[in-house]
């Protein structure tokens, strides 16, 4: 075989074989953004996220990327973190909270966007309807506002003597308006007085607990955000050294020693939220699928924490819990 004829064979077998090999370098990995106010401690969310992608079938690092951006506890930074995302040219965010959905949703009208929760988009005007969101964010809602009178019904059913109740929140977030607004509503409903402890700065914390000792409630409510996460263990060691009871918006402050929670499962909202990742992924575009509200709801009441502040939980109260720690 002359010369000319081999080179001609191995020319052609060095081109079969480098086809497959530039079409794998030519397929694209997915890489999501994810933004988050709060710290990864803190948070439930990741965990949960990777393993609803895992059962989707895709492996981190391996057929999709994610990039991780975290507030911690400073919603100043959120839009700088979305622009580092939108620069890195990420297909997707993945979203924790309205604050963060609102600062991506200023970022970008393009790149899709997937709400892992949010309290109400709808009133945060972030989607047009639940049903036909538009534009380019879905994913899921928490029904924050909604949940906050079920919130205040389950601490005057836990503690029937309770008249003033101090809630504890994050003024700085517009968005936490509407929650507090929200109990405010109840509260009054059930004939309480509610008195507001409204944070903006670290340093308000310890005015706040100086307001609430001189006003003497009789319980307290904590609104859920990064800003009030942060500062979970203050939060938590005035209401014991108070003895005050408290309701609480995420199970992680009665795991740390609060009284009680109630909320959506937010570990499941997470494992849905890849399904809408996969979706979009595949084609599908957010203005075409439906946000979805909470299917799981727990309870969770901390019985150390009730011996610890002198308060005996009702037993109809208590049968109605989802969790009990002892």
């Amino acid at each position: 075989m002359s010369k000319k004829v081999i080179s001609l064979v191995l020319g052609a077998m060095l081109f079969a074989l480098s086809g497959p090999a530039e079409a794998q370098q030519a397929k694209k990995i997915p890489r999501i953004g994810f933004l988050a106010p709060g710290s990864p401690g803190f948070e439930p969310a990741q965990d949960a996220f990777q393993q609803g992608l895992r059962e989707l079938g895709y492996i981190v690092g391996h057929n999709i990327l994610i990039e991780y951006r975290w507030g911690e506890g400073k919603p100043d930074r959120l839009a700088e973190l979305a622009a580092e995302l939108k620069q890195l040219r990420v297909d997707l965010f993945l979203v924790v909270g309205t604050l963060a959905t609102r600062v991506a949703k200023n970022a970008t009208t393009t790149i899709p966007i997937v709400m892992g929760y949010s309290g109400d988009p709808v009133r945060a005007e972030l989607v047009a309807s639940l049903a036909h969101p538009g534009g380019n964010i879905t994913g899921l809602s928490s029904l924050a506002p909604e949940l906050s009178g079920k919130r205040v019904e389950l601490l005057k059913e836990a503690v029937p003597k309770a008249f003033r109740i101090a809630v504890i929140w994050h003024s700085r977030n517009p968005v936490m308006q509407l929650r507090f607004s929200e109990i405010e509503v109840a509260g009054q409903a059930l004939g309480l007085q509610i008195q507001s402890l409204a944070l903006r700065v670290p340093d308000d914390i310890g005015k706040a607990f100086e307001a609430a000792t001189a006003n003497r409630p009789d319980a307290l409510f904590i609104i859920a955000n990064a800003f009030t996460v942060r500062h979970q263990a203050r939060i938590l060691d005035f209401a014991s050294q108070r003895r005050l009871p408290a309701m609480y918006e995420q199970k992680e402050f009665v795991e740390a020693g609060g009284l009680m929670s109630y909320a959506p499962d937010h570990a499941d909202l997470y494992r849905r939220a890849a399904t809408y990742v996969d979706k979009i992924l595949k084609g599908a575009k957010p203005a075409d699928l439906p946000v979805e509200q909470p299917m799981k709801f727990e309870f969770v009441i901390n019985l150390k924490a009730a011996k610890q502040i002198g308060l005996t939980i009702p037993p109809n109260v208590l049968v109605r819990a989802d969790s009990v720690i002892r």
